[in-house]
């Protein structure tokens, strides 16, 4: 690695701070800073002069040292004096290196001084007595030309604080449902990145499992391979399964929407990781980068990092703008498949040969470890007890070592992913990669998104609630054209090649989430939120039986920076309701009979058009049971869709 990458200082904080769960007696935030800090917190209810001021001990701040200069700072303060609901909070994080002799502290506007809107000097938040409004969204590839709905969002909450009359409504969060980032699908310029900031953090070497590569023995070794850039799937083990692990861990021939182009830059070290979360939620670390193509680049992937560099350069404009979402908004997290690899624990064959070799599971494992710092923390930081915290931290120094297999192995048995957070209504957020119902049948089977016991967990959680917003990645209900080519492909044995995970798709899985909206203690209005798919719908469902069953909202926002191929879409959309319309008899043939399905039109789309396409974030207002009144997308492009009901395009399904 070339040492002039070396000369630019990073400065204090690299990104952050990220509001993560907040109650009224409850503030968590995330940050990454350059040296170990002292961290003092202020919060001032509006309207009143009493600032609280708070300087955080071991009890309620963790720092974990990856690096010469990156350290994680998480805050998780506990408020004996409870904040006030309903009021704007102004916040303030007063930061000193842990080792500066002197008693200067560093107010948020001296370390991040765009981090506040207009008119603000300080970042500020809400908490809501009850749930009004939130967003939702999934899929922010870096290197999609789409544009990010999370600037928009900026521009939303700029004018919702300025506007004297009729103004935007204030979020109480935002969701996020799944790939905050794209670990295996990277744009050429994105990793060239990644590697000028790995050395200005000073993340240490990784030593790497057996590859079957020559002479690719660690980290420092794979960045200066001469495929390390376009080029990975050549660095797989050489082993008699070698084949079916390309198939599966880097796309491949079986599967050819995920094209070998796609995954040629396939993130492997837990350096690539770390640096990849700091370059997607912050400018900061692409300060003093260089975006000029590495040397040793072909004719043809020089031309295609030229044209990701220049959407890649639009990504970073953006960033100030996401981080002052971030910093204003409660996030919830849960991961799907990018942020660890694509078709994560689709089946069970899937599991036996990507978890059967060292290298393919550190290079999962690495994104798992990634994930729990940047995302799974924050989102109920009480079960990162101190020994799982002090192990992350282990390896975060010291990565390679003998104790970075046996996280990763932990990691991948961790079974409390899912949350809940206590608004009203609450959020309850599943975790569908992790507990998944593996079929006994046939190992190609796709697995149900949900194993007996984590269904069973879900129902006990749900119970007697009244109303609820449900996360779940994939949608529970999708479009059912694209379910039926999904299990098509599965019967031929080709699951992968048209990511074969829906709710549907497993007997037992379908059968035992209906079940559970069928339940006569189940809430009386669900809310699902799903991504995934890279367009957005929503449909209103009713349950038929003897008794009325609950009110049902699939709503599906996909992606905050992707799209579906719109030519494509277009096609399964007009083809989908001619195929199941109400009087289709193709509906016998689905598991979601008994059903009485409306799907909402996308205002301002061509006629007969239920699937909107492009980047966009969804936006939901609910009233005071908990009930959708207005469901919206806010466009990258600065567009508003609403989704409109019109009860003449019921049907039963």
């Amino acid at each position: 690695m070339d040492p002039i990458l070396n000369r630019h200082t990073p400065p204090l904080v690299l990104a952050g701070p990220i509001l993560r769960r907040v109650t009224p007696d409850r503030v968590c935030l995330w940050l990454a800073t350059r040296d170990p800090v002292r961290v003092r917190v202020e919060l001032e209810p509006e309207g009143t002069t009493d600032t609280r001021r708070v300087e955080l001990d071991d009890g309620s701040l963790r720092i974990l040292r990856a690096g010469e200069h990156l350290h994680y700072v998480l805050i998780d303060l506990a408020l004996d004096d409870p904040l006030p609901t309903d009021a704007w909070v102004a916040y303030d994080l007063h930061l000193r290196p842990a080792g500066d002799a002197g008693d200067e502290w560093h107010a948020a506007r001296d370390w991040a001084p765009d981090l506040c809107h207009e008119g603000h000097d300080r970042p500020f938040f809400r908490i809501p007595a009850r749930v009004e409004s939130f967003l939702h969204g999934s899929c922010r590839k870096p290197h999609h030309p789409g544009g990010d709905a999370l600037a928009a969002v900026d521009t939303m909450l700029a004018k919702a604080r300025r506007a004297e009359n009729d103004p935007p409504p204030w979020p109480s969060f935002v969701v996020l449902t799944g790939d905050q980032v794209y670990a295996d699908e990277v744009a050429g310029p994105l990793l060239w990145a990644i590697h000028q900031l790995i050395p200005r953090l000073g993340l240490p070497t990784e030593p790497l499992p057996e590859t079957g590569a020559p002479d690719l023995d660690d980290a420092d070794a794979l960045y200066r391979h001469p495929k390390t850039y376009y080029g990975r799937e050549g660095l797989l083990p050489s082993r008699p399964h070698n084949r079916a692990l390309v198939e599966i861990l880097f796309g491949g021939v079986e599967k050819p929407i995920f094209t070998s182009a796609s995954a040629q830059n396939h993130l492997i070290t837990l350096g690539e990781v770390l640096a990849m979360y700091l370059l997607a939620w912050s400018p900061v670390g692409w300060e003093g980068v260089d975006l000029d193509p590495p040397s040793g680049l072909d004719p043809e992937h020089r031309e295609e990092y030229d044209t990701e560099r220049k959407v890649i350069e639009e990504f970073v404009r953006h960033l100030p703008a996401v981080r002052r979402v971030f910093a204003h908004l409660p996030v919830a997290m849960i991961f799907d498949d990018h942020d660890v690899t694509d078709d994560w624990n689709l089946s069970r064959e899937w599991e036996e040969i990507a978890y059967g070799h060292d290298f393919s599971r550190r290079v999962i494992g690495n994104a798992l470890i990634g994930y729990a710092v940047h995302q799974g923390w924050g989102n109920r930081p009480e079960i990162f007890d101190d020994d799982l915290v002090d192990t992350i931290a282990a390896i975060l120094e010291r990565p390679g070592t003998d104790g970075h297999d046996d996280l990763i192995h932990r990691l991948l048995r961790f079974e409390q992913w899912d949350y809940q957070w206590p608004t009203s209504p609450p959020l309850v957020v599943i975790d569908s990669r992790t507990r998944r119902w593996r079929s006994e049948v046939a190992a190609r089977q796709p697995s149900g998104l949900l194993d007996w016991e984590a269904l069973t967990d879900m129902q006990r959680t749900l119970r007697d609630l009244p109303a609820v917003l449900l996360v779940s990645p994939a949608p529970v209900f999708g479009v059912k054209l694209i379910e039926a080519i999904q299990r098509v492909f599965t019967w031929l044995g080709k699951p992968l090649m048209v990511d074969a995970e829906n709710w549907m798709a497993h007997p037992g899985a379908a059968h035992a989430i209906l079940n559970i909206f069928r339940h006569r203690r189940t809430p009386k209005n669900f809310v699902i939120l799903s991504g995934d798919v890279h367009y957005s719908f929503v449909y209103d469902v009713e349950l038929r039986g003897r008794e009325r069953g609950p009110d049902i909202w699939q709503i599906c926002s996909s992606g905050v920076r992707n799209e579906f191929p719109s030519t494509l879409l277009d096609r399964l959309d007009r083809a989908n309701r001619w195929l199941y319309s109400p009087r289709s008899p193709l509906n016998w043939f689905t598991r979601r009979r008994r059903m009485r399905v409306i799907p909402r039109k996308p205002e301002g789309t061509p006629s007969g058009r239920r699937l909107l396409n492009g980047s966009s974030i969804g936006l939901v207002e609910l009233d005071g049971e908990g009930v959708p009144r207005r469901i919206r997308d806010l466009m990258a492009d600065g567009r508003t869709v609403e989704f409109t009901r019109r009860e003449d395009e019921s049907r039963w399904d």
